[in-house]
């Protein structure tokens, strides 16, 4: 289910000497997204200067993420803040409305909207409802789920993105599944994607510099995990 590093991207001799190079500085942030899980229940984020401790939950065999369901589906405090700051990176980039998928980043899309001036922001869903006779659609498989799933967009919807600039906005990107799938949906409907945000970017798997977002999250892995390798230990950290 999870993508591993080193079949994403495998260094060459001169990427893996001093950093200096595009790629070796670019394998090194990836690398500094991952690390080694030893008992930690939580992990703590700062935006604007709020703290929030997220739990960290297990999604696969020796790998965990920090959650951050809670915290984005109803901290008003801090998804204020954070919208204030996101929509304050992404605001040069003009855009005429922003799109999301059903159901964690759905407040934040109001939210940046809100900050944008925007007077309606979209939301692709997840689930067939009987009023969507006409409709496009787009296979997706994101990080926390187990089967693939489909976005979905009516054609009224489809119709009011189209030739307009678009902001596709995840709350997390992490292997970057839900947003590609976003901005390929986008383009079937006649929209031009100007902008990919989020509040976090998590792992060391998405890598595309247009991605504007705020923060990062590391992933954690246990020592058998492959993402392990050249990870130092704990007793090594001291």
């Amino acid at each position: 289910m999870f993508p591993s590093l080193t079949k994403k991207y495998r260094p060459s001799n001169t990427d893996a000497g001093d950093g200096h190079s595009e790629a070796g500085k670019m394998l090194a942030s990836a690398r500094s997204q991952v690390r080694l899980y030893s008992g930690e229940t939580s992990y703590r984020v700062v935006i604007g200067g709020l703290a929030r401790d997220l739990p960290i939950v297990e999604v696969a065999p020796q790998m965990w993420i920090a959650s951050n369901a809670e915290l984005i589906l109803g901290d008003v405090e801090f998804l204020t803040k954070a919208s204030k700051i996101l929509a304050g990176r992404i605001r040069k980039a003009r855009v005429d409305v922003v799109v999301t998928a059903e159901a964690k980043s759905i407040a934040l899309a109001f939210g940046l909207s809100k900050e944008l001036g925007h007077t309606r922001f979209l939301v692709a869903r997840k689930s067939l409802k009987s009023y969507m006779s006409e409709r496009l659609t787009q296979p997706v498989r994101s990080i926390t789920t187990s089967s693939e799933q489909v976005l979905i967009l009516t054609q009224q919807d489809a119709a009011y993105i189209r030739g307009k600039r678009v902001c596709v906005l995840d709350d997390v990107v992490s292997t970057g599944g839900t947003l590609k799938a976003l901005e390929a949906l986008v383009k079937k409907a006649g929209g031009i994607v100007e902008c990919r945000a989020a509040l976090w970017r998590e792992g060391p798997w998405y890598r595309d510099k247009r991605l504007v977002s705020v923060s990062t999250l590391p992933v954690f892995v246990g020592s058998s995990h492959p993402l392990a390798s050249g990870l130092p230990r704990r007793d090594e950290r001291r």
